[in-house]
């Protein structure tokens, strides 16, 4: 199908990710354009607005959800505001593409999915841009096809350093702590990979004792076909990893989660007789995902991830707060 226009996107806030990332390419992609940004404070709306070439700016959310050119809302708000901003918008007509986790519990998220039943005509998708780069498509595939055998064994392991009180990652009451901003990716790779929910989990979170959110978290889960284990922390060396081992071969995916896009990037296959390396062109990951969710929007398909999924990787973290906090193994 061609298009003569694009799904028209309106910002909600100037977040760095947005500012930094999600904004710059989706400006790239074939079905999106972003066409309006805001923020609290006009002034920061309209500097952000020039500076990535968008056309309008607002002084409110309030006001950029009720401007009529916008078809479609993306939300890279704190935690806390992801789910109230996200009805708000769905009332305002938008499809809404909200940013992980898409909320603070799973009671929440299931409030999400009820109101999202008053708009059956509009797409709700949580962000979760590494499930759409072709790497990971591939190595999906693979696992699929048998090439590593019967997986046996997943780890994931993502960090980066920050202790900075002020950073929203650090403020427990608006949804911060490691395993909500990264843990979430470590407790949604195997679920994309097996293509399965755990079953059961152990957790253990180690909490900064000033700034009382999760630091380090680790954690095992046993799904039915294999057992998938991570640590992530914020108070960490920089570094991501995913491993996969099947009774035939491994898989390692370097940068798993941050990947590079003006360069190529790769899956290494291990087996007893040989090494391989499967190489992607540069990709960006954040257009791709905006270019799915704007199709399926425009073709008015189904949106490559649905917000079940959502619910369901939120109920496995809350799981894992709950096993950490009685130190016992949780049944998902």
């Amino acid at each position: 199908m061609e298009y003569n226009n694009q799904l028209r996107w309106g910002v909600l806030s100037t977040a760095k990710i947005a500012r930094q990332k999600v904004i710059p390419a989706m400006q790239q992609g074939r079905y999106s354009k972003v066409v309006a940004i805001a923020s609290r404070s006009r002034d920061r709306a309209a500097e952000a607005a020039e500076s990535l070439d968008i056309p309008k700016a607002a002084g409110s959310y309030e006001r950029l959800l009720a401007m009529p050119e916008i078809d479609a809302i993306y939300n890279p708000l704190p935690n806390h505001l992801h789910i109230p901003w996200t009805i708000n918008a769905l009332e305002a007509g938008k499809h809404v593409l909200c940013e992980k986790p898409i909320g603070l519990s799973v009671d929440e998220a299931r409030g999400l999915l009820d109101e999202t039943e008053k708009y059956p005509d509009l797409k709700v998708m949580e962000a979760f841009m590494y499930r759409h780069h072709p790497r990971w498509i591939k190595a999906r595939e693979l696992i699929a096809e048998g090439v590593l055998g019967k997986v046996q064994s997943i780890h994931s392991f993502f960090s980066y350093y920050n202790d900075d009180p002020d950073n929203i990652r650090n403020k427990p009451d608006i949804g911060g702590g490691g395993l909500m901003d990264i843990g979430c990716y470590c407790i949604s790779v195997p679920r994309f990979l097996l293509d399965e929910e755990p079953l059961k989990v152990m957790g253990s979170l180690d909490i900064d004792p000033k700034l009382q959110v999760d630091r380090r978290a680790s954690a095992v889960m046993e799904f039915k076909s294999a057992t998938a284990t991570f640590t992530c922390a914020t108070q960490l060396a920089p570094h991501q990893k995913v491993t996969i081992v099947g009774t035939e071969a491994t898989m390692e995916i370097p940068m798993p989660f941050n990947a590079p896009t003006d360069k190529t990037t790769s899956l290494l296959l291990q087996t007893e007789a040989e090494s391989r390396e499967i190489t992607f062109e540069a990709c960006n990951q954040y257009t791709a995902q905006g270019d799915l969710f704007s199709k399926a929007v425009l073709d008015n398909t189904q949106v490559p991830t649905p917000l079940t999924d959502a619910l369901a990787n939120l109920q496995v973290l809350e799981a894992i707060k709950q096993s950490s906090q009685h130190r016992q193994w949780v049944n998902c």
